[in-house]
């Protein structure tokens, strides 16, 4: 079982600045938390994707390419939006990599 870093502590407070209180996070991924308990819509979920700088974004594509963070446990549509800003803040190889590996494992054009 995953357990956060100090690093995917940062993101998830940046996402959800909401839990900057709690004294325990029980959180094994970034993604799955901010787009089904904290994001009100899809449109709130990529408000708070944007907040991310591209260094962050980059970090969470290694972590959904090497497994650790889990693209596939969010609706499409959030898969999308993360995918869509991925390409277009962080346009290359990571992107075009995720994209496949995301339309490969479900079937759907994220």
């Amino acid at each position: 079982m995953r357990k956060l870093s100090e690093k995917d502590i940062l993101i998830l407070k940046k996402m959800a600045p909401e839990i900057e209180g709690k004294s325990r996070i029980e959180y094994r991924s970034i993604l799955p938390p901010v787009s089904m308990h904290f994001a009100e819509d899809a449109e709130d979920f990529q408000a708070r994707l944007e907040r991310l700088d591209g260094q962050e974004l980059s970090y969470l594509a290694g972590r959904i390419l090497d497994g650790s963070e889990c693209l596939l446990c969010i609706s499409p549509e959030s898969a999308g939006i993360f995918i869509d800003m991925l390409e277009e803040k962080m346009p290359g190889e990571d992107a075009e990599k995720i994209r496949a590996l995301y339309k490969s494992s479900t079937g759907y054009e994220a």
